[in-house]
């Protein structure tokens, strides 16, 4: 490496599906990701952890949902059902909870 050369970069991805796969990181992540005003961080949010936790073709076998619709459900643009977000959630050991404002 030259003197004047930057160091190259580290991939973060690997890195942060690893810390995933711990449900206490995961949780903590999927709820940031929640504060967000942007309902589309949360669905990418929660496809990082599916993919920590085995794969689309995993997580779509055990919720049994169609991977292809898994997906675009966990796309930029996704729009899931109550029915297949709360499906999804469960097979990753997670669950809805409604909360006061105040609460937190």
């Amino acid at each position: 490496m030259k003197p004047d050369a930057a160091p190259r970069s580290v991939p973060w991805e690997p890195h942060l599906i690893d810390s995933l796969k711990d449900p206490r990181e995961a949780e903590g992540y999927l709820n940031a990701a929640l504060e967000d005003d942007d309902p589309s961080v949360f669905l990418l949010a929660l496809r990082d952890v599916a993919e920590a936790h085995g794969g689309m073709s995993k997580i779509a076998r055990t919720c049994k949902l169609n991977r292809e619709n898994l997906y675009r459900m966990l796309s930029k643009r996704g729009n899931p059902s109550f029915q297949s977000l709360s499906k999804l959630l469960s097979s990753l050991g997670f669950r809805l909870v409604i909360e006061g404002r105040d609460a937190a």
